[in-house]
């Protein structure tokens, strides 16, 4: 029997996960049946936290939204949203820059698998501004990242840097 679940996959570093995921995430679980949100092992990125680090915190934040799972790809994203079944790929978009990088990874995917649909989702405008790149540099030097992060996210974040 074929798959009737409309599923769909949400990746990323998440590094640390950010209020504007999970706007993101929010918003895409209205729309799917599922969400598996899948914490990228970026070997080409120098990542704070570990993939298992990343993962936890994902799961934490996520953990009262039913529909929602995360876990660690290692792969291709087009090859990890095949093995998952899923119809769409979710991401959100910030700015226009985001638009470009976004269309062309989309065009990409679609080439190596036509059957899997790239879904747009629009950052709210308040939270538009935040970046994982943004809110460590912020914690580092000891600024306050409240309302940009969740709060498994700010702890995380103060613990790794000390403060």
């Amino acid at each position: 029997m074929k798959d009737k679940i409309r599923r769909a996959v949400y990746a990323g570093t998440f590094d640390p996960i950010t209020n504007g995921h999970l706007d993101v995430i929010l918003r895409a679980a209205k729309i799917f049946d599922e969400i598996i949100v899948g914490v990228a092992d970026a070997v080409h990125k120098k990542t704070l936290f570990t993939p298992k680090e990343r993962l936890q915190l994902v799961k934490e934040v996520v953990k009262d939204i039913p529909n929602v799972k995360a876990e660690i790809f290692k792969t291709l994203l087009v090859d990890w949203a095949k093995e998952k079944k899923a119809v769409a790929v979710v991401r959100g978009l910030r700015a226009m820059t985001d638009f470009e990088f976004e269309f062309q990874m989309a065009l990409t995917n679609r080439r190596m698998n036509e059957d899997l649909e790239a879904v747009f989702l629009m950052t709210r405008e308040d939270l538009a501004y935040i970046s994982s790149t943004n809110v460590k540099e912020i914690a580092l030097l000891g600024g306050d990242v409240t309302g940009m992060v969740p709060p498994p996210a700010s702890k995380a974040l103060y613990k790794k840097f000390k403060r």
